[in-house]
């Protein structure tokens, strides 16, 4: 079980990832790359910066249609008739009119494979009633998701004025911005919570409508399984399979890509690089952080799960058969480190759930939690890490008898102490 790793001492990763700019000969206004089972950053330049995010910004509405059928306010196979608003959308498009019929998953794959703008409102409009009204809970996710470098005005990433006049938001102003963090962030969350969207990411092609002469094409093209496409060979990465690309004049080229090697899954992110939509240079320069990340690291397990906390291998219990109960980590933590490094935990705190614990005692339950910090030996950021503590084996509640005598000895035990301290 992975878990989350929290940050502190931004600035000076910050300073790391700027350091590393010419190491990696980056062109680009802003990147970061993140492990995906614990969120622990590699290597980051100018990630704070709100940039236009163009349409990386489908990937927050991805997340919630997601979230909207979990939930069962939308099913797969619901139909869904198609208004004004989505009709009216320019950019990348399925071509939709007012009044066609199709189903939340065709709508979907048309948004997450074709980008397009049409399906992406459609489908807003479908959760929360109108685009504007999707946009704030756009907004209200973002910070329950920890993006602080987030503001959305609509579903599809476009500026304002390229929105129907109609339909522009009244009651949010600005235009859409996201960090590079914020887009890893949320990247995260999105394979953490909803795994499956990767079956819909990873299609090459599909035909929306059976009548279609032309195929929806992934605008994704470092798809590993791109590898046999003479368009797109050069920029198929092994392991590639989402997630989410972007473009508009404001915004350059931005790409928020995943992929999967022997066991490490990791999140890149490219905002604001030069070039034309359709020279492929966002893709390369992914490939630069895919390679440094894959290359360049290791996984290494800095603590054991079921190990025990010098200092604290038992827990005080009371009421019990046993006046103490012996505790071990329920997880491991485990990181990427430059390879050959070596990193070694240090325990700040440990927190029982009650002080002291109250028998019976279960094992495997929770008696507390412990943390952890270190030095990432990547950025020399400082890292935190708390692991839940569980019981090591069985306490049971001792007999009315038991508690009794020991009560009694207790009595005379701190007796004889208050006679010796007389003297």
């Amino acid at each position: 079980m992975a878990v989350m790793i929290i940050l502190s001492g931004a600035a000076s990763a910050a300073a790391a990832g700027t350091a590393n700019t010419a190491s990696l000969d980056l062109n680009v206004k802003s990147a970061i790359l993140m492990d995906s089972a614990t969120g622990q950053v590699l290597y980051e330049n100018n990630s704070d910066e709100a940039l236009p995010p163009a349409s990386m910004t489908k990937m927050m509405t991805e997340y919630l249609v997601f979230k909207a059928i979990q939930d069962g306010k939308l099913s797969w196979d619901q139909t869904i008739t198609v208004q004004e608003n989505a009709s009216l959308q320019i950019g990348s498009r399925v071509f939709l009119a007012e009044g066609d019929k199709h189903t939340v998953e065709e709508l979907y794959k048309a948004m997450a494979i074709g980008s397009a703008n049409d399906a992406t409102v459609q489908l807003a409009e479908s959760v929360a009633g109108s685009e504007e009204a999707f946009a704030k809970l756009m907004n209200d996710t973002a910070a329950e998701l920890g993006m602080t470098k987030t503001h959305f005005i609509n579903s599809t990433g476009l500026d304002r004025a390229d929105m129907p006049e109609a339909y522009r938001p009244t009651s949010i102003e600005g235009e859409t911005v996201m960090s590079a963090r914020d887009s890893a962030i949320l990247a995260y969350h999105i394979l953490k919570d909803y795994p499956e969207f990767l079956e819909y990411s990873k299609i090459q092609s599909f035909k929306f409508r059976e009548r279609d002469k032309d195929e929806v094409v992934n605008y994704n093209w470092m798809l590993e399984s791109n590898k046999n496409v003479t368009n797109f060979k050069k920029f198929a990465y092994p392991g590639v399979d989402g997630l989410k690309t972007g473009h508009t004049t404001n915004a350059g080229n931005c790409f928020t890509g995943t992929a999967l090697q022997n066991g490490t899954r990791l999140i890149a992110v490219v905002m604001g690089v030069p070039g034309g939509m359709n020279d492929g240079k966002r893709f390369l320069e992914t490939a630069k952080l895919f390679d440094y990340g894959f290359n360049q690291f290791e996984k290494k397990t800095i603590l054991d799960a079921k190990a025990s906390v010098p200092e604290h291998e038992t827990l005080k219990v009371k009421k019990g058969a046993s006046k103490k109960v012996e505790v071990v980590t329920a997880t491991d933590i485990t990181i990427l480190v430059p390879k050959g490094s070596e990193v070694t935990p240090t325990v700040t705190e440990v927190t029982p759930v009650s002080d002291p614990l109250v028998a019976p005692v279960k094992s495997g339950d929770k008696v507390g939690t412990v943390t952890y910090t270190y030095k990432d030996p990547a950025t020399q950021d400082d890292k935190t890490v708390t692991v839940d503590l569980v019981a090591g084996d069985d306490v049971k509640k001792a007999g009315w008898f038991k508690l009794l005598l020991r009560a009694i000895g207790d009595f005379f035990s701190s007796l004889f102490n208050g006679i010796v301290d007389l003297f």
